[in-house]
C-alpha cells in the first residue's frame, strides 16, 4: 500500500508541475518555482519509491478503464533502478533549472517550458513501468514527440529548427523498427502483454527470435545514440536548453538502454552468442567514435554529446560481454559485466548531467559555446569551475571518482573472460584495448576542454566579462559533483543494490558466488582482483598534500616574473594554446576517419596586392552524415519531386484520381462476388 501512494504521489507531483505551468504562464518568476520544485518533489517520491521497491518485491497496477488493452504498471527492481536513476537527475535538474531559466524571463513562454519539462519527465517514467506494447508505444511515442518540442523551444534559430527534424525523423525511424519486433512478440504470443511476451520469447523458432533481435537493437539503439544511428545527438543537444540536454542525455538515452536489456535478457532469454558479440562490437564502435569527434569539436554541447556516444558505447560493452558470458555458461561473470553497465549507467547520468549543466553556467555567463572563445573562466567562476573539474575528472575515469570505478569493473568483466574459447579472447581483448584507447582519448578531450576553457586569459570579451552562475545553479551542480565523489568513493554502498537489479535478468546473484566486499571497502572479484577506492582516495590525498607543502614553503623565497611572452611586450590570449592546436596530434593519426579541410581567408586592403591579415579555417567531415545519410536524403528527395507530377493543382485530375480509384475497387468487389 506505500508503494502505491509513492508511485501515485510522484505521478501527482509532476502533473501539478505541468497544470500550473499553464495556470500561471504568465508569471514567470511564479510559475518557475512551481513548474520545477513540483517536479523535484516528484523526484522525492520517485527516489523513495524506486528505493523501496529494489529492497522490497515487484510492484504492479492494472490500469482502470482500459482492461481490454491490459494495460498495467509493473515495477521490479530493474524499473525501480532506472526511475531511481531518472529521479536523481530530475531532482538535481530542477533545483538548478529554477536559477537556468531566468535567462528566458520576458523573451520565451516559461508556462511553456515548465509544462513540456513535467510531462517529459512523466514520459520517462511511464516507459520503464508499462507492462503492455500497446501502451508503451504510446508513451514512448509522448515522450519522443515532447522531447522533440523541447529541442526546438529556441525555434527562431535555423539550426534548432533542422536539429529538430533530425531528431524527429530518427526517433520515428527507430519506432518503426520497434513496432515490427514488438508485432513479432505479440504473433507468437497472441497478446500485446509483456508477462505474454516473456513466455513466448523463449518459444519463438530461431528465425524470428533473431529477427526480434536485430529489430529490437536497431529501433532502440536509435534512441540510444549508438554509430551509425547517431547522427541526431550532436544536433538535438547543443539546440535543446541545458536544463534539458542534461536530461535528455543523462537518462532519456538510457531508456532505450532499459528496453535493450529487457528484451534481450528477459524477453528472449538471453539468446545465442553472436548476439552478444554484435552488441560488443556496436559499443565498441560507438565509444571509439563517439570519443574521436568529440576530441575535435570545439562547441562544448556537441562535444558532451559526441561523448555521450561514447558512454553508450562503454554500457554497450558491458551488455554485450554479459550475454556472451550467459550464454557460455558462465553467470556470474555475465552479472559481473552486467552490474559494470548499470554502475556505469548510473555514474554517465550524473557526471554527464553536471558538464551539461556546466556548460549551460557557461553559455548563461558568457552567451558562448565555443570553447575558443572562453578561457581565464576560473578566476571569473571559480566555484563553477571546481564543480565543473568535477565532472572532467569522473569522466575521464580518473581515481576516485565515479567514472573510474564503473570503467575498471568493465575492464575487469573483459578480462575474466580470457579463459574462454581463442574467438572469445581475441574479441574481448579487441574490445579491451579500444576501451583503454577511448579512456585515455576522453581524458585528453576534457583536459582540452577545461585547460584552454578555464585556465590561461579569457580569449573574448563574452569571456573577459564572464560571472559567476546564481545560487540555484550552483546548487543544481553541486548535488552532482558531490554525487560523483560518493559514487567513486563508496561503492561497496552501491554494488549490492546493482547486484539485486541485475539479479532480475541475470538469475544469478554475484555477491552469493566470489564477488564480495572485504575490509576497508574493498572489491574483490574472482581471480584475486580487488580494488579499495576509499584507501585509493586517502593515498592520492597524501601524495597531494606533498608537493603542495612543498611549494608552499618554497613559495617565500621564491622571485615572481612575468610569464615569457614568446618576445613580446606583455602576454595576452594570442599567445596561448587554442583548442584546434591541443587537437592536432589526433586529428593528424586519425584523418583518414576526420578527412579535415583547411580553407585560407584573406582581408586585402586598399590594394588587391596587397594582404592585410590571413585567417585560417578547418573543418571535419562527417563522415556517417556524408556517406550514407545524406546519399539517402538525396534519393528520397529525387523521388519525391518526380513523384510531384500527379500533383497538378487541378480540382478535375483530383476527381479524376478518385473516379478511377472507385472503378477499379468496384471490379475487385464484382470479381470477388463472382
Amino acid at each position: 500500500m506505500m508503494d502505491t501512494y509513492l508511485f501515485f504521489g510522484l505521478i501527482l507531483f509532476y502533473l501539478i508541475g505541468a497544470v500550473s505551468s499553464v495556470l500561471f504562464n504568465k508569471k514567470d518568476r511564479v510559475c518557475t518555482l512551481i513548474s520545477f520544485i513540483s517536479a523535484a518533489v516528484g523526484s522525492i517520491f520517485g527516489i523513495v519509491f524506486s528505493l523501496s521497491v529494489i529492497l522490497g518485491d515487484t510492484f504492479s497496477l492494472a490500469l482502470p478503464g482500459a482492461s481490454f488493452l491490459q494495460f498495467g504498471i509493473f515495477v521490479d527492481a530493474l524499473s525501480a533502478f532506472f526511475i531511481l536513476v531518472i529521479s536523481v537527475a530530475v531532482f538535481a535538474v530542477s533545483v538548478y533549472s529554477i536559477g537556468y531559466v531566468r535567462e528566458y524571463f520576458g523573451k520565451k513562454n516559461i508556462g511553456y517550458l515548465g509544462f513540456l519539462y513535467n510531462i517529459f519527465i512523466l514520459s520517462m517514467i511511464l516507459v520503464v513501468t508499462a507492462n503492455n506494447a500497446v501502451m508503451f508505444l504510446i508513451v514512448w511515442e509522448l515522450m519522443s514527440v515532447i522531447s522533440y518540442f523541447l529541442v526546438v523551444y529556441e525555434h527562431e534559430k535555423p539550426e534548432t529548427r533542422k536539429a529538430g527534424f533530425i531528431y524527429i525523423v530518427m526517433t520515428h525511424i527507430g519506432t518503426g523498427f520497434i513496432i515490427l519486433s514488438f508485432l513479432i512478440f505479440a504473433g507468437s504470443s497472441g497478446s500485446f502483454n509483456f508477462e505474454t511476451f516473456r513466455a513466448a520469447g523463449t518459444a519463438m523458432p530461431p528465425l524470428f527470435k533473431d529477427m526480434a533481435f536485430v529489430f529490437a537493437l536497431i529501433g532502440f539503439g536509435a534512441k540510444a545514440g549508438i554509430v551509425p544511428l547517431h547522427i541526431w545527438l550532436p544536433y538535438a543537444h547543443p539546440a535543446a536548453p541545458s536544463n534539458v540536454s542534461a536530461l535528455m542525455s543523462g537518462v532519456m538515452i538510457k531508456t532505450a538502454i532499459f528496453m535493450l536489456i529487457r528484451v534481450f535478457f528477459d524477453f528472449l532469454g538471453g539468446g545465442f552468442a553472436w548476439w552478444g558479440y554484435l552488441v560488443l562490437a556496436v559499443g565498441t564502435l560507438s565509444a571509439i567514435i563517439g570519443i574521436l569527434y568529440a576530441v575535435v569539436e570545439p562547441d562544448i554541447k556537441r562535444m558532451l554529446a559526441f561523448s555521450s556516444i561514447e558512454n553508450v558505447g562503454i554500457i554497450l560493452i558491458g551488455i554485450g560481454a554479459s550475454m556472451i558470458f550467459l550464454e557460455g555458461g558462465r553467470p556470474v561473470l555475465a552479472a559481473i559485466a552486467a552490474i559494470a553497465a548499470l554502475y556505469h549507467l548510473l555514474n554517465h547520468s550524473v557526471f554527464k548531467g553536471l558538464l551539461f549543466m556546466g556548460a549551460g553556467s557557461i553559455i548563461f555567463s558568457t552567451h558562448t559555446k565555443n570553447i575558443e572563445n572562453l578561457g581565464g573562466l576560473i578566476k571569473k567562476m571559480p566555484v563553477s569551475s571546481v564543480l565543473i573539474l568535477v565532472g572532467v575528472l569522473s569522466i575521464s575515469a580518473l581515481p576516485p571518482f565515479s567514472g573510474f570505478v564503473s570503467e575498471w569493473l568493465t575492464f575487469q568483466s573483459l578480462l575474466l573472460g580470457f579463459n574462454f574459447n581463442t574467438f572469445t579472447m581475441i574479441v574481448l581483448s579487441i574490445s579491451a584495448a579500444v576501451l583503454a584507447l577511448t579512456g585515455a582519448l576522453a581524458a585528453f578531450c576534457f583536459l582540452k576542454t577545461f585547460g584552454i576553457g578555464f585556465l590561461a586569459l579569457p580569449r573574448s570579451e563574452h569571456a573577459e566579462h564572464a560571472k559567476e552562475a546564481n545560487t540555484p545553479m550552483l546548487l543544481g551542480m553541486g548535488i552532482f559533483a558531490v554525487l560523483s565523489i560518493l559514487l567513486g568513493v563508496l561503492p561497496f554502498y552501491i554494488l549490492p543494490l546493482l547486484d539485486k537489479v541485475a539479479l532480475t535478468f541475470i538469475g544469478v546473484s554475484a555477491f552469493s558466488q566470489s564477488f564480495s566486499l572485504s575490509t576497508f571497502g574493498t572489491i574483490v572479484l574472482p581471480a584475486k582482483i580487488s580494488l579499495s577506492t576509499p584507501l585509493l582516495l586517502v593515498l592520492m590525498f597524501i601524495f597531494l598534500l606533498v608537493p603542495f607543502l612543498l611549494l608552499h614553503n618554497a613559495k617565500k623565497s621564491r622571485a615572481i616574473y612575468e610569464t615569457w611572452g614568446c618576445g613580446q611586450p606583455k602576454s595576452t590570449s594570442r599567445n596561448e594554446y587554442t583548442a584546434h592546436a591541443f587537437s592536432k596530434p589526433v586529428e593528424m593519426w586519425f584523418k583518414n576517419l576526420y578527412r579535415p579541410a583547411r580553407q585560407t581567408v584573406a582581408t586585402y586592403s586598399a590594394s588587391p596586392f596587397l594582404k592585410e591579415s590571413f585567417r585560417f579555417e578547418s573543418r571535419i567531415e562527417q563522415v556517417f552524415e556524408e556517406y550514407i545519410y545524406n546519399p539517402v536524403v538525396g534519393f528520397v528527395q529525387a523521388k519525391s519531386q518526380s513523384a510531384k507530377v500527379v500533383q497538378t493543382g487541378s480540382i478535375h485530375a483530383y476527381l479524376s484520381y478518385i473516379f478511377g480509384t472507385l472503378v477499379i475497387l468496384f471490379m475487385f468487389v464484382i470479381a470477388g462476388g463472382s
